[in-house]
């Protein structure tokens, strides 16, 4: 199979001069090709895990989308977990590690998990990150090593993101049920009700997703006043 050429954009890159003269190194131009290639297989890994499935999806299919050799694949992946892995950490991680990035709260603690939430909603909900957790949901099950990488880096880290955020309002007395410390899984969980319900139902009885996150808060922090 033929290698797909390098994008425009790269090659107009690679054809720029150091600012101080001389002529790119060859190194460089390689790297940068190599760097195209790792994104164009992890873009079309992903487009194949959607539209297939993580137990169906082939190398051959991937390196076709890809338009590079199958041999180029194992360049830069030893297998097709290793693929998957490298999707989440690129597609999905950045989004729940903004969570653990929050400065403390100069507000409420409510208006900084409705924030954060209706950020994650949007960047989620009807996008290739819902097709990726939903995917995850549905053959995690089948492939626990990939559930459990999951677990390490999304879904601990949101966790205890989450658990920070619900102890504080709990010393700020913004939060009076306790043990809700224990589970803060019910904090996200209008989230993956929202996740799946987008590929199930929508067509059926579509769901407002920011709406029901601000009753659920209203549940958990007690309804706002209006003045």
């Amino acid at each position: 199979m033929t290698e797909k050429p390098i994008t425009a954009a790269a090659a107009k890159a690679a054809s720029l001069k150091p600012e101080r003269g001389g002529d790119a190194a060859p190194g460089s131009n390689r790297a940068m090709r190599a760097a195209e290639r790792r994104a164009a297989i992890v873009e079309a890994a992903m487009e194949e895990f959607i539209a297939r499935g993580f137990a169906a999806t082939r190398l051959d299919d991937i390196a076709k989308r890809a338009g590079v050799a199958k041999g180029t694949i194992y360049l830069h992946f030893k297998d097709k977990e290793s693929m998957f892995e490298e999707l989440v950490r690129t597609v999905i991680v950045p989004v729940v590690a903004r969570l653990n990035a929050l400065p403390p709260p100069t507000g409420s603690v409510r208006d900084l998990i409705e924030s954060f939430a209706g950020n994650f909603l949007k960047e989620v909900i009807g996008t290739r990150r819902g097709d990726l957790v939903r995917l995850i949901v549905a053959e995690g099950p089948r492939f626990p090593s990939v559930a459990d990488f999951y677990y390490r880096e999304v879904v601990s880290r949101g966790m205890a993101g989450m658990r920070a955020l619900i102890e504080l309002g709990i010393a700020r007395g913004e939060i009076h049920q306790t043990n809700l410390a224990r589970y803060p899984q019910i904090l996200v969980a209008p989230a993956i009700i929202a996740v799946i319900w987008q590929s199930l139902f929508a067509r059926h009885a579509p769901l407002d997703a920011q709406e029901m996150l601000r009753v659920h808060l209203d549940l958990i922090f007690g309804e706002r006043r209006t003045t």
